[in-house]
């Protein structure tokens, strides 16, 4: 078990020398070729951290050839949608947050896919009753116009300096040459083999000759390489205006379905207008000021900005580096509950809800929320919002509505250049594998992103700014963050996959690395506790099952918390800004079977 950490990291700690890390060696090749994942790297000239080494391997080559960091971000990304198809590909969605150096500035696309614009709030309800998630989930209903593309294109439009032709092929080489499949990988087809026996064209390409891939073997996608080929040469157009674009409705409108499973793929409703209408949206960062730092995330349609920040406004006046192991949680979990309770009344797509995202992250309501929080009591969930238009203290005000189910799902990314760029880019299809629907003849898994609307309202006497509507973005909780010191100079960037998990992983990785003193690599794997307004808060084993007398989980108990155990929280990777030019990867030393942290140069 960590100890309490009794010290403060000072800004100008932060923004110095800020952690002491010996120097990582490079990773050394397998015996297939692959980079060996190592959790931790320290180097000049750039760093990619990934769940991948492939997908990290292919953004450092961009990087070593003269490309920037938005550069090898979309290299990275296209990688990930060859090695991590469950989670990422062109048939999602993302939020891209990036830290431009030379006018230190932070930008962010939201590349979230969008209901078709004949959905309206019953697009999931079925003879005036709701669906049941496990039948929307695997369906042409459940697809979004996907933004993948859109947000790499505009990313590269906007601050890249190569070509998407030109990034996408590390991505190209692996899907034709194939990469070596891993327990992870068996162990999520296996979690969805159902699913993909339902449609012929997902089975014969994810279930090879009837079945699981074997760990150890070369998985190929060919289909794959050639959608890359074509998006290079072609451009996304292809998607939203040309051929690509057309298999996808087809696909959506038209699911594959095996006759014999008798599996009921609910048709889709997208049409070639939905593709040609859709944009990547540039728009500005959400920012809120911590310990002096400053601390930037993605706006709504995105959750993940606001209810981050909020949580840490509401941190702000507590002393987390003095306070014992036990207070810290506790506030920590405090927190996250009264913010998911803010997040589930006021946030939606801006395109349709009034979102007060500014007073939602002001400090003045922050401390009317936070002194809901007592050192020896817990709060009852559900929490009732506050009104942060009109902030009462201590007094919730409003009626309480359940927190509404989101799958743990998506990958992550962070990438930082020579010259100082940082990206910090959060992708996904939805939950692991998806819709399950393949694009015939294209090698993709379509997202199931719909599902991530309120199906009905969690409280019909609250009003649900997530419910469905036409060409609307349903909320997510991805939460791509970069933090600045007081020169808006990048401290660290970081984000995870996870479903509403994200927020509370990212939030847990700040204050264990800005507060509590934890190297990067140390804070993204100390044992994590999520909660989201919620009954119960789902710890990791390494909290559950400490049941000690006077271990951590009884103190808390005592306190009056409860928990349930989730087996896995999170898989963030991170960068951090060192003296001197360098850059410290950091990755999952564990969680889906470790991540890959690796540099251009490393240092001696």
């Amino acid at each position: 078990m960590r100890r309490p950490v009794a010290r403060k990291l000072s800004v100008l700690a932060v923004s110095a020398a800020m952690v002491s890390v010996g120097a990582a060696a490079p990773p050394a090749a397998t015996t297939s070729g692959t980079p060996a994942k190592v959790p931790v790297a320290v180097g000049y000239g750039g760093a990619v951290a990934s769940v991948d080494a492939d997908a990290s391997a292919a953004g450092i080559e961009v990087l070593k050839k003269g490309g920037n960091a938005v550069d090898a971000a979309v290299a990275t990304a296209a990688a990930l949608g060859v090695t991590e198809p469950y989670s990422s590909g062109v048939g999602g969605g993302g939020y891209f947050v990036y830290y431009d150096a030379k006018s230190r500035t932070v930008h962010t696309i939201d590349g979230r896919e969008t209901a078709p614009l004949t959905a309206d709030s019953n697009l999931f309800v079925e003879n005036g009753k709701p669906l049941a998630f496990a039948d929307a989930v695997s369906s042409g209903l459940s697809v979004g116009t996907p933004g993948t593309p859109a947000t790499w294109q505009t990313a590269l439009d906007n601050w890249g300096s190569r070509r998407l032709g030109t990034v996408l092929k590390p991505a190209e080489r692996i899907a034709r040459d194939g990469f070596t499949v891993d327990d992870t990988f068996r162990t999520q087809t296996a979690s969805n083999e159902t699913r993909f026996r339902y449609f012929p064209d997902t089975a014969k390409l994810f279930l090879p000759g009837g079945q699981l891939p074997v760990v150890g073997s070369t998985f190929k996608n060919p289909d794959l390489a050639r959608t890359y080929e074509e998006l290079g040469r072609k451009g996304v157009g292809a998607i939203y205006d040309g051929d690509l674009g057309d298999d996808i409705v087809r696909t959506v409108n038209t699911p594959p379905v095996d006759p014999g499973s008798g599996w009921n793929a609910r048709p889709g409703k997208l049409s070639d207008k939905d593709l040609a209408a859709y944009r990547a949206k540039l728009q500005a960062p959400t920012k809120t000021s911590y310990r002096g730092l400053g601390v930037y995330s993605i706006a709504p349609s995105s959750s993940g900005g606001t209810t981050v920040g909020e949580a840490l406004n509401i941190l702000e006046k507590t002393d987390l580096s003095k306070a014992s192991e036990v207070q810290y949680l506790h506030h920590y979990i405090e927190a996250s509950r009264i913010a998911f309770a803010d997040r589930g009344r006021w946030v939606g797509d801006p395109a349709f809800e009034d979102v007060p995202t500014k007073e939602l992250l002001s400090q003045k309501y922050a401390d009317s929320r936070a002194c809901l929080i007592k050192d020896d009591a817990v709060l009852t969930s559900p929490v009732a919002p506050g009104d942060p238009r009109n902030p009462a203290a201590c007094s919730s005000g409003g009626t309480a509505a359940p927190t509404t189910y989101e799958g743990e799902n998506t990958t992550h990314l962070t990438v930082a250049d020579k010259w100082g760029n940082v990206v910090s880019y959060t992708l996904t299809i939805e939950q692991t594998g998806g819709s399950a629907i393949t694009v015939p003849g294209r090698g993709f898994i379509l997202n199931n992103e719909l599902t991530d609307f309120s199906f009905t309202p969690a409280n019909p006497a609250v009003h649900d700014p997530n419910l469905p509507g036409p060409g609307k973005r349903p909320r997510s909780s991805i939460s791509p963050t970069i933090v600045l010191d007081k020169h808006n100079r990048p401290v660290v960037a970081l984000g995870s996959p996870g479903g509403a998990t994200i927020i509370t992983t990212v939030l847990q990785v700040l204050t264990e690395f800005l507060d509590r003193g934890q190297p990067l690599v140390d804070a993204i794997a100390a044992p994590r506790a999520s909660q989201r307004n919620a009954a119960q808060t789902e710890l990791e084993p390494a909290l559950y099952n400490d049941t000690s007398a006077g271990g951590l989980r009884a103190q808390l108990e005592a306190i009056g918390h409860s928990f349930k155990l989730n087996p896995e929280i999170g898989a963030a990777t991170g960068v951090q800004r060192l003296p001197g030019g360098k850059w410290l990867a950091a990755a999952e030393t564990v969680r889906r079977g470790g991540g890959s942290a690796q540099v251009v140069q490393p240092a001696p």
